[in-house]
């Protein structure tokens, strides 16, 4: 009989590791949070935090466009292999750094709603940050990462109130080679590009990481466990480090090359009918004036450019135009009711001989609300043709549950009657050409001005006079920008303190006003009645890319859970 050999007795366990191994493990994790400052660890806080600050500004007015990727590759960092909990807080983390500077125009309303509004818009990176955390440990995870991008930015620019698109990644690349993108798919186009471009670049920090050498020089194949793991780098000197990196960088770098290549090499046309126009900034008053001096000044101002519009046409000095713009709220006086009003306007219409269109504001029949307009007004027969704004300000123009907000903030009585919505589209005919017209806010939504894109021009009626010499004016212009491309047309830009601006449809500006200052601009532009493939895919492209960044988080969750079940 074979002698029976007894098994080899275990040798001791440290004190609390016999009995329940995993114990010291979950003891030790929590000693290093603790020590990194918080589950995520101060590291990974503080570089999603300087991510947001990077991004900031590659909007208007700073246009350091570069700037965009890197901050999302930054956040994509801070991201990578952490829990969905933790990634959502840095997701907010990084929103709030990014939100609070990029809309510091809104503190001139008040420093409360700034705060209010910034992170309300960062708690949508909640969500961004738990799917970038999940979708970082999937192969290709660049491409997925961005498609969440678009899907986080369509939620955003929808829910709650209609939404806020504002500083959506594609508005920062609205002088780039990425911006021609926006004639193929839009606006969300343009954001995926944008973040699939700065997740290459983590793709690539990620491989440079992977593969640096350890740091016990003198560790080898028998080191200790970590020693080639991704976080204390791989064994070997610079060159086999080189090495490691040099295929996936490449193949990032390949990456970024045929993005921004591509959008290169994408033809803009800008044929089109020609037609001169001009557009009229009135200037608003000094302050001091009461209410209604402040409506009959700002009036007064618009009605005495286009008379000085129409002098220097007599004299020689400019083309007559065949339309003439006017900005939102450059009478708030309602024409239809104010005799002074409609004799005002009526007379700088004759003068000028030629189409207007006027923003002003009216009542509605049963006078409970306040309607936005674009009127046509025509010199020989009046006031004909209009548009209602479509999408009027949450909280600026209109309050929602109005009975119970206005007793807990006083402020919302300013607001006596909200502003009506529009029930069409703005495509009305100027003069020779059909324009098609939003007001103010309107240009950062894609149904709107995608809406309108029939039109041979496009008009952005605004009145920014709250928010001036802050960086929101620079950024509607920025939008109105890329709009231009989107649909391939001329857009004219009517503000009523700055910034108006005449954009041609590959973008580029072909006259830009100065804030507070009276301006009168006019140019021959082309009116084009082609289409882009972005107007004829519409929403197609947004919700096909939204999809591929929610599906891959949905087939990350479920190899995540059957992991689980097979440990």
């Amino acid at each position: 009989m074979a002698q029976e050999t007894l098994p080899e007795r275990p040798p001791a366990a440290a004190p609390g590791e016999g009995a329940a191994p995993g114990r010291l493990a979950r003891l030790r994790g929590r000693l290093a949070r603790v020590r990194g400052g918080g589950r995520a660890g101060w590291p990974r806080t503080l570089l999603a935090l300087a991510a947001g600050l990077v991004m900031w500004p590659a909007f208007p007015p700073a246009d350091l466009t570069p700037l965009a990727p890197v901050g999302v590759a930054l956040l994509t960092l801070a991201l990578r292999g952490q829990a969905p909990r933790t990634g959502a807080w840095l997701g907010f983390v990084g929103g709030a750094a990014f939100f609070l500077p990029v809309l510091d125009g809104i503190i001139k309303i008040g420093p409360d709603g700034w705060i209010l509004l910034s992170l309300v818009q960062a708690a949508y990176f909640l969500p961004l940050g738990a799917g970038i955390a999940v979708l970082t440990r999937l192969p290709g995870w660049p491409v997925w990462t961005a498609g969440l991008w678009v899907a986080d930015e369509a939620l955003r620019g929808r829910f709650p109130f209609g939404g806020f698109p504002w500083a959506r990644l594609a508005f920062s690349q609205t002088a780039t080679p990425l911006t021609h993108f926006a004639s193929l798919g839009g606006a969300p186009l343009v954001s995926f590009l944008t973040a699939l471009t700065g997740g290459l670049l983590a793709y690539a920090a990620v491989a440079v990481l992977r593969a640096r050498p350890a740091i016990r020089p003198d560790a080898g194949p028998d080191a200790g466990p970590g020693a080639g793991s991704e976080e204390a780098g791989t064994p070997g000197g610079p060159a086999a480090w080189a090495r490691r990196a040099a295929a996936p960088v490449a193949l990032a770098l390949a990456g970024i090359a045929a993005v921004v290549g591509g959008g290169a090499l994408i033809p803009t046309p800008t044929a089109g009918r020609p037609v001169t126009v001009a557009v009229i900034q009135g200037n608003v008053p000094r302050l001091g004036l009461d209410f209604l001096g402040q409506r009959k000044a700002v009036l007064n101002n618009h009605v005495q450019r286009t008379h000085e519009l129409a002098e220097r046409v007599r004299a020689g000095k400019v083309a007559r135009p065949e339309l003439v713009v006017w900005p939102e709220n450059a009478s708030d006086l309602d024409p239809y009711k104010e005799s002074d009003a409609y004799a005002a306007i009526d007379g700088a219409v004759r003068d000028i001989g030629v189409p207007v269109l006027v923003g002003a504001l009216t009542d509605t029949p049963d006078g409970e609300k306040v309607e936005n307009r674009g009127i046509v007004w025509d010199p020989r027969t009046g006031p004909g043709d209009y548009y209602v704004k479509r999408h009027p300000v949450p909280f600026g123009e209109y309050i929602p549950f109005r009975d119970v907000l206005t007793k807990l903030i006083t402020r919302f009585e300013r607001i006596p009657r909200d502003f009506a919505r529009g029930k069409r589209s703005g495509v009305m005919r100027l003069g020779p050409v059909d324009i098609g017209d939003v007001i103010c806010f309107e240009v950062a939504y894609d149904k709107e001005v995608r809406d309108v894109s029939r039109g041979d021009v496009l008009v952005v009626q605004t009145n920014n006079a709250t928010y001036g010499r802050t960086s929101l004016p620079p950024q509607q212009i920025a939008m109105s920008r890329l709009r231009a491309v989107e649909h391939g047309r001329t857009i004219l830009v009517a503000a009523t303190s700055g910034i108006s601006a005449i954009v041609a449809p590959d973008g580029r500006m072909v006259a830009r006003s100065r804030e507070f200052v009276p301006d009168i601009q006019v140019a021959r532009v082309p009116a084009r009645t082609s289409r882009t493939l972005s107007d004829r895919l519409g929403e197609a492209p947004e919700w096909v890319l939204a999809a591929l960044g929610l599906g891959a988080v949905c087939a990350a969750a479920w190899s995540s859970s059957r992991k689980n079940e097979g440990n």
